[in-house]
């Protein structure tokens, strides 16, 4: 078995490729060529943390594993990062561990890629002002990674603290050598971005669907369970809705649930998976005027295809540490 570290993993899994996989694992998710347990919390007790357990199986090529993430609340900037767990990979014909990998860089890197390959699929090909709403770790990736998608002329950077926000334009700035503005005000800064990106830990919404306005293409990454929610439900309501996953939308969507609980919209609202719409099942942009919006979870599937990539290239490059499992 192969471990692997979060530089090993950062220096093996380029936005690039990782945006390709994703592309790939969402059209075999939508055609269920994959076994997706809906992920398993439990309370740690004495502490406000959380264990997360998310199973899966992917069908090609033939994996499974189970990726495990300590969820405790930390402050903004902790160099622990708000994913720290790992992703065991297994080797699917004889049962047998193929790596140990860090799940936090793993998941920030296949989330970015995820968000940047929705991007491409359902925001308008002339998109150039993208707007980042949060300003930490999973800030950072999707900048790098949804450059990857559309030649943006603007980039701007929002957050609830602002001296945070102003030196994570810097730093940004000075990284892809591409000016990085932190803007003050996020209702005036809404309007006049082409994508719109929530990276935050916000539990109530910061985004508002008055804000908005047609053409726009949303990103709802932060938020992962059912009594949280990033953008209120008129931000549902004016778009079109799509998934990662139906079954665990219908779970841990938050802005979708609250807005079904408050008679706004039902479960028709949901447009499609992000696969289906990649597999031509369903339409995803149908005119330059649409507001369309895609909700990210993550699955199972994506931290399996991701590990695969890394597993690979690690094979390749003689990367990580090789241990010897016990007989």
């Amino acid at each position: 078995m192969r471990i692997l570290t979060g530089s090993d993993i950062a220096r093996l899994l380029p936005y690039s490729r990782c945006i390709g996989a994703m592309r790939e694992v969402m059209r075999l998710t939508s055609e269920r060529q994959v076994v997706l347990p809906l992920r398993q919390f439990m309370n740690v007790p004495g502490t406000a943390g959380k264990l997360g357990l998310m199973p899966g199986y992917l069908a090609q090529p033939a994996a499974f594993g189970v990726k495990v993430v300590s969820k405790f609340p930390r402050p903004p900037g902790s160099h622990h990062g708000s994913h720290v767990g790992v992703v065991l990979l297994f080797d699917a014909q004889e049962g047998l561990p193929l790596a140990l990998l860090d799940g936090g860089m793993l998941t920030a890197i296949r989330t970015a890629s995820t968000t940047a390959m929705a991007t491409d699929t359902l925001a308008r090909a002339d998109a150039r002002s993208l707007l980042l709403i949060g300003c930490g770790e999973e800030a950072e990736h999707h900048l790098a990674a949804l450059r990857e998608v559309r030649a943006f002329e603007r980039l701007q950077v929002w957050g609830r603290d602002g001296g945070r926000a102003a030196a994570f334009a810097t730093r940004m700035s000075q990284r892809h050598g591409r000016r990085v503005e932190a803007v003050s005000s996020l209702e005036a800064a809404v309007p006049a971005a082409d994508v719109i990106c929530t990276v935050t830990s916000a539990a109530t919404p910061i985004l508002r669907g008055q804000w908005l306005v047609p053409g726009q293409h949303v990103n709802l990454v932060g938020s992962a369970i059912a009594t949280t929610a990033e953008a209120d439900g008129e931000v549902v309501r004016r778009s079109r809705f799509f998934v990662d996953y139906r079954d665990a939308a219908m779970a841990a969507a938050g802005e979708l649930l609250e807005a079904m609980r408050s008679g706004i919209v039902d479960a028709s609202h949901v447009r499609g998976e992000i696969g289906e719409v990649l597999l031509g099942r369903v339409p995803g942009r149908e005119a330059p005027g649409d507001i369309t919006l895609y909700k990210s979870l993550g699955v199972t599937s994506q931290d399996l295809a991701a590990a695969q990539l890394v597993h690979a290239a690690a094979l390749e490059q003689g990367v990580g540490l090789d241990v010897e499992l016990a007989s």
